[in-house]
């Protein structure tokens, strides 16, 4: 079985259950429902506890189980095409370049992690219609200047 095939029984089986992610989450527990949605879609991978949970909630096989410990194949087509998603990617095209100049302003020269991160999602009851809060936070990692001597630093270079 290919992950993208234990992605869709997983979908068939919480259409079928009538599930909410809220209810999967629950039952899988450990995590951000971020991080449980994107295991259950293939995007991340879950603890052994909490695939051995999903498995029980789902009635997954062994393999089928193991494979959601597994590191998964991240990532998808570019640039997307399901419109939520394009905003996303609209959105770091558009304020991508200012979000990086601002980060290098006050970090210096590095990244913000992906990996090292969390993301928290809210709805914000609005009466001109109802607005998304997405929070991340990310630890920032500074460039290593490989064979830096003299005044020049070893990490995370930034001009004062």
């Amino acid at each position: 079985m290919k992950r993208s095939d234990l992605t869709e029984k997983l979908l068939d089986i919480k259409r079928e259950s009538r599930w909410s992610w809220k209810h999967i989450c629950e039952k899988i527990g450990g995590t951000s429902e971020v991080l449980i949605v994107g295991a259950i879609l293939g995007q991340m991978k879950l603890t052994k506890p909490q695939a051995a949970n999903a498995g029980e909630l789902f009635g997954l096989s062994k393999s089928e189980t193991a494979m959601l410990n597994e590191t998964p194949m991240r990532g998808i087509e570019m640039p997307p095409t399901d419109p939520l998603i394009y905003r996303f990617y609209e959105l770091v095209m558009v304020n991508g370049p200012a979000w990086k100049a601002l980060i290098e302003e006050e970090f210096g020269d590095g990244i913000m992690s992906a990996i090292d991160f969390d993301v928290v999602l809210e709805r914000l009851p609005d009466p001109r219609g109802d607005r998304v809060k997405i929070m991340m936070s990310g630890k920032f990692l500074p460039y290593k200047y490989y064979g830096a001597s003299g005044n020049v630093p070893e990490y995370g270079f930034k001009e004062e």
